[in-house]
Formats: structure tokens, C-alpha cells, sequence
């Protein structure tokens, strides 16, 4: 008979639930279903502090298939934090207050994608206001399957997420303060934190969220 166990850890400063499914197997393996849970199943014999032990050495992985998991969920069009009303119509897509019109939900998500670089540019300028030490360096927008944002002083510049358009603008605004001030901290010390608080307080509450970042 299976015996399950449901548990909390925190991976990244972020909480999880955890449940345990001993079967008769050799290895460990782990998912997240959509109840946004780590399902682990693993052996009798396999400790619950080896199983916290790989999960912590997995976080990556695991806020990889937490987002994969919300994504699925959520499939509301949305913008700027709002859900939008679809409404079909046979042209391009365009928004009109809360409704959004066009031919497919597919093809009006895409139109609001299209909108990402103008506002983050917007942000990102009102934003850079408030730093006095910033070196020159360029914003880029795409998609990305991990990552909110990455700064890379290689060729100085910072890289948004598309998909960070979906979300409100306090938690647009704290991805960009996040990778400005990996400028002066390429890391994620006491100190790195300390500076991001200078100009995010809440950073921890908008960490949780994103999920991750």
C-alpha cells in the first residue's frame, strides 16, 4: 500500500508543498502536477532529508516546472496584471479598454506581447532615474523559459521577458530594479540584496509573486 507524506520546503526563499509516494522503485523521481505540489515517489528505504536534499539541489528545475504548471493553468489573455475579455471579431487584434478583439485568443496574446518592448523602455526610463551610477547599456526584450530578466556585462545590457508584459507593473518595475542592480552586484549576497531594498523595499513579497527571480 502506498503511504504519502505532505511537507513544506523552501527552495530559493520560496515555499513549496511536497508529497512523498513510496512504491517498490531504485530511483528517485519528482514532478509538479497541477495542483502545484512536488510529487516525489521514491523507495522505503530513501530518506526524507535525502529527498529534501535533491529537491534543494533541483530548484532550478523545479520553478522550471512550477511556471510550466501556471502557464497551463492560466490561460486568460492577459495584460499589465488584468485579465481581458476576448471578444471575437474577424480582424487584427486591438484593445479597447478591459476587451480585447480578434480573430483568435492565440493570435490577441501575441498582439499584447507586441506591446512588451514600448512599456518596459518606458519603465526602464522612468526607473534609471533613481540610479546615479549606471553604466551605458541596452535593453533587450524576448521570450524567455526561466528567467523574468538577465543582466550580462558582457555586452552590458539587460534582457526582459516578453511575458513579463502579462504581469503588473510594480512587478515589472521590480524585475527591472533586480537586473540594474546586478551592475553593482553581480550575485545574490546580503549586500545585493540590501542595494535591490534601497529601491524595492518589498522585493520579497514580489519575488513571491513571480515565482522566482
Amino acid at each position: 500500500m502506498k503511504s504519502l507524506v505532505e511537507n513544506k520546503i523552501y527552495l530559493n526563499n520560496q515555499e513549496y508543498i511536497y508529497i512523498i509516494t513510496r512504491k517498490k522503485i531504485k530511483n528517485i523521481y519528482f514532478r509538479v502536477k497541477e495542483d502545484l505540489k512536488i510529487h516525489v515517489s521514491a523507495n522505503q528505504l530513501i530518506s526524507t532529508s535525502k529527498i529534501e536534499k535533491l529537491l534543494q539541489e533541483n530548484t532550478k528545475t523545479i520553478e522550471k516546472f512550477y511556471l510550466n504548471q501556471i502557464n497551463k493553468i492560466d490561460d486568460d489573455i492577459k495584460f499589465l496584471g488584468n485579465s481581458l475579455n476576448y471578444i471575437y471579431q474577424n480582424s487584427s487584434p486591438y484593445l479597447d479598454n478591459n476587451n480585447i478583439f480578434g480573430r483568435s485568443k492565440e493570435e490577441c496574446q501575441e498582439y499584447i506581447y507586441t506591446l512588451a518592448p514600448n512599456i518596459f523602455t518606458s519603465r526602464l526610463n522612468q526607473i534609471r532615474q533613481q540610479f546615479t551610477d549606471l553604466p551605458e547599456f541596452t535593453l533587450k526584450v524576448r521570450k524567455m523559459k526561466s528567467k523574468w530578466g538577465v543582466c550580462n556585462k558582457n555586452s552590458m545590457s539587460i534582457t526582459l521577458n516578453t511575458v513579463l508584459i502579462t504581469k503588473d507593473i510594480h512587478l515589472i518595475d521590480y524585475v527591472i530594479i533586480h537586473e540594474l542592480c546586478h551592475f553593482k552586484h553581480m550575485n545574490h549576497s546580503k549586500e545585493y540584496w540590501d542595494y535591490v531594498s534601497k529601491f524595492y523595499p518589498y522585493y520579497k513579497k514580489a519575488r513571491k509573486e513571480l515565482i522566482y527571480l
